[in-house]
């Protein structure tokens, strides 16, 4: 079994990511959006769980919310493609990010049921950075909230994962969302100055792909 280097520490930004197993799409339809998504909120607790369909998933319009101290980790932005996902996580409980990643990786049980499929479905286990600087952090949240636009999603793909960004909470008024988005928004006048920044940071990586630290590693294509 392979050893992970990163020894996750509370406090600390990571970008994790994931794809599917020889680059397949990881969603076939919404539901496995939506699935997925569910996940995100449902396993993000410090309190033992079972399984998604025992919690509130079956209960349409249950309460979903967790309290700050029962969080695992603080999700400051993300991104679901088709075939690979992006998170920028802070890690709020020892071993917090190891955690919420197992929890994750469960997707794989309902994939598999679902289309009748069998085997692995991501490429192994999942992939992180520390992110060691503010700097990185910043352009580092551009590059996932729109890594839609960095692979030029179009067509019927762009409708699969349609909205399932952080992007609308960092840019668009009254979009309460999941993440805990202040570590970057705050060090910016507005919402509008973030977006300005945002684009401009896109436009530096897909043009140049130079500008951020270790940007070969973040492409998963």
């Amino acid at each position: 079994m392979a050893t992970r280097k990163t020894s996750f520490a509370n406090g600390e930004f990571y970008h994790v990511y994931n794809r599917g197993v020889d680059k397949r799409n990881i969603f076939i339809d919404r539901a496995d959006v939506q699935r997925f998504f569910k996940g995100m909120l449902e396993f993000n607790t410090a309190l033992p769980i079972g399984s998604l369909y025992e919690h509130s998933f079956q209960q349409l319009g249950g309460e979903t919310a967790k309290s700050e101290k029962e969080k695992l980790v603080n999700i400051i932005a993300y991104r679901l493609n088709p075939n690979h996902f992006h998170f920028i996580l802070e890690q709020v409980v020892e071993g917090g990010v190891s955690e919420f990643m197992k929890r994750i990786g469960g997707y794989t049980w309902y994939f598999n049921n679902k289309h009748k499929r069998s085997g692995a479905l991501f490429q192994g286990v999942f992939k992180d950075i520390h992110i060691d600087s503010n700097e990185y952090l910043l352009h580092l949240s551009a590059y996932v909230n729109l890594n839609d636009r960095v692979h030029q999603l179009g067509g019927e793909t762009a409708k699969l994962v349609e909205g399932m960004s952080s992007w609308s909470e960092y840019t668009e008024k009254g979009v309460e969302g999941i993440c805990e988005k202040e570590i970057v928004l705050g060090q910016f006048k507005n919402a509008v100055e973030y977006k300005k920044f945002a684009l401009s940071s896109l436009e530096s990586i897909v043009e140049r792909k130079v500008d951020l630290k270790n940007l070969e590693a973040l492409l998963l294509e």
